[in-house]
């Protein structure tokens, strides 16, 4: 079983110490919300914790050295405290764009997956009257996910490979990661409103 040596106000602290900016604060904790959503899902549950903070600090060096990402995280983690196995995971997530670290455990697969996913959920969400992923359908952000120049930043080559090494279609990867943002959404916006 994978824990973490940290506990979630470390490591919160420990992403804040790097990271000022609210959107990658409130990225980093929607990925966080994501990953504790899917332990439970993928029945990982004893797990919970580690798999929400390697989502909480999977980018915690992209905000200050944007060119370095994941070759700087391993030296920040390790002095906040982080395993070897929660930097391998963390640094996983941007495999062959800027780290060597493939992703082999479920939850590293998952989290390649849904980095970039959840930008693109959380762009099409601000689109929406309500503000909210909670009445947003696969149907719709299927049509975002085919704009190219909508959130163009949102690789969706990412989210297809993403896709197939987890076995699933993308309706499936849409439709888990869609419920994973409503069971975090109201939880992240509080956090934000007390940063």
């Amino acid at each position: 079983m994978r824990t973490s040596a940290l506990d979630r106000s470390q490591a919160l602290a420990l992403l804040k110490t790097y990271n000022e900016e609210p959107f990658h604060i409130l990225h980093s904790l929607t990925v966080e919300g994501v990953m504790r959503w899917y332990a439970q899902d993928q029945g990982f549950a004893d797990e919970a914790e580690y798999w929400g903070q390697v989502g909480l600090l999977h980018d915690i060096d992209f905000e200050r050295w944007p060119d370095e990402h994941c070759r700087k995280a391993p030296e920040l983690l390790k002095a906040g405290g982080a395993g070897d196995d929660m930097i391998y995971s963390v640094c996983s997530h941007a495999y062959g764009l800027c780290s060597d670290a493939e992703p082999v455990h479920q939850m590293e697969k998952i989290l390649f997956a849904v980095d970039e996913l959840t930008g693109l959920i959380g762009a099409a969400a601000l689109m929406r009257p309500s503000k909210s992923v909670m009445d947003m359908e696969v149907s719709s952000l299927k049509k975002k996910f085919k704009d190219k120049k909508f959130a163009a930043g949102c690789s969706r080559d990412v989210i297809r490979e993403g896709a197939e090494r987890l076995g699933w279609t993308l309706d499936e990867l849409f439709q888990r990661t869609i419920e994973a943002m409503r069971s975090c959404e109201a939880g992240v916006n509080a956090e934000m409103a007390g940063a």
